[in-house]
């Protein structure tokens, strides 16, 4: 494992969107590509401008760029590599072989020795101290006596029972609260679906960044921008706020009219995290499957067997009509021991 000669550090976000600005004035574009050199065989190549490392086409040695040559924000620290290949085409077959309605292509899938691909994926981390004032409504609940008509026995009788109803009150308030590494990745090469949902990660485990980690995986630059990657993470802020409101509130209920935050102390750090990918073509479509290679967590899209999702559902029809038949054949016996089960058992 290589030298910790670096300490992991948060930066300022304000400073980093004003720093970026700046660049983007006096900086011309990044090319789409740029060239590479093989340090093994000397062979000279064209590398993705968002692809920091993988093997020379000519002899397969692994070959790892400068991190960020085009982009002022470098990667700072990451997760290494935890689990190997093996593991994850296990967790990956698992995770395949327990999908429900899948087509009999996928199964067969599982079963097949294909190769999957180590990557490392840029994400953002996100610290930020929020107050939000808010405007809204508690509601507490009670109960008025209401009469209904009920048959009981065959006779229809007059009832009293206790209805509960909300009375609403106007509040406002003030609710603060402290985020700690909001992580949002900065990829756009997988669905944002499918790499939230491969959280959680241990990012107290991670190491100050060093290019040797990269050796021998894939590694992408981000394509989601700083001031982008904030906005996903103030929505996901927004949630957890919206939740210390309610409870704030109080009472049986809650509304929420209107809320203002203002962020303060906001951090960041770009930090590298470890995935094994692998796809699967069926029907003219690819679908992505990616291996958490710190946990063996796996997310991916599928396809569904449209013929199994139509037996479920014939099925299902089946059992709701057989029961239909089943009460009408028994139904009487069924009313006569459970009264409130008749037809205008209860009105109201």
């Amino acid at each position: 494992m290589p030298p910790l000669l670096a300490e992991i550090r948060e930066h300022d976000f304000r400073t980093a969107l004003d720093e970026l600005a700046h660049a983007r004035e006096v900086a011309p574009a990044a090319p789409a590509v740029r060239l590479t050199r093989c340090d093994a065989c000397g062979a000279s190549f064209e590398f993705e401008n968002d692809i920091h490392s993988g093997e020379c086409p000519y002899c397969g040695h692994a070959v790892v760029v400068e991190t960020g040559a085009e982009k002022l924000l470098k990667p700072q620290s990451l997760l290494p590599f935890k689990i190997d290949e093996s593991r994850a085409k296990e967790s990956f077959r698992r995770w395949i072989k327990g999908l429900w309605f899948a087509p009999g292509g996928l199964k067969k899938y599982a079963r097949d020795d294909d190769k999957l691909s180590g990557i490392y994926l840029p994400y953002w981390t996100y610290d930020s101290a929020t107050t939000t004032h808010y405007v809204g409504e508690r509601g507490d609940a009670y109960q008025v006596p209401q009469k209904v008509v009920r048959v009981v026995n065959g006779k229809r009788v007059v009832q009293t029972v206790m209805v509960t109803k909300i009375r609403w009150t106007v509040v406002r308030g003030v609710v603060t609260r402290t985020f700690d590494d909001v992580l949002i990745g900065a990829t756009r090469s997988l669905p944002r679906q499918i790499t939230d949902r491969l959280q959680p990660w241990d990012l107290s485990q991670l190491v100050p960044f060093q290019e040797q980690y990269l050796s021998g995986f894939g590694s992408q630059a981000y394509q989601v921008e700083l001031d982008e990657g904030f906005e996903y993470a103030r929505e996901l802020m927004n949630a957890v706020i919206r939740g210390d409101i309610a409870r704030d509130i109080g009472g049986d209920a809650q509304r929420i009219h209107r809320l203002e935050t203002k962020h303060r102390n906001t951090t960041f750090k770009h930090i590298l995290l470890p995935v094994w990918t692998a796809g699967f073509r069926y029907k003219d479509r690819v679908f992505h499957f990616v291996v958490n290679a710190r946990t063996g967590k796996v997310q991916g899209r599928r396809p569904y067997s449209s013929w199994k999702i139509g037996f479920a559902v014939v099925l299902a029809i089946l059992i709701v009509v057989g029961g239909v038949l089943l009460y009408g054949y028994y139904g009487e016996y069924l009313q006569l021991a459970f009264p409130e089960l008749a037809p205008g058992g209860y009105r109201y």
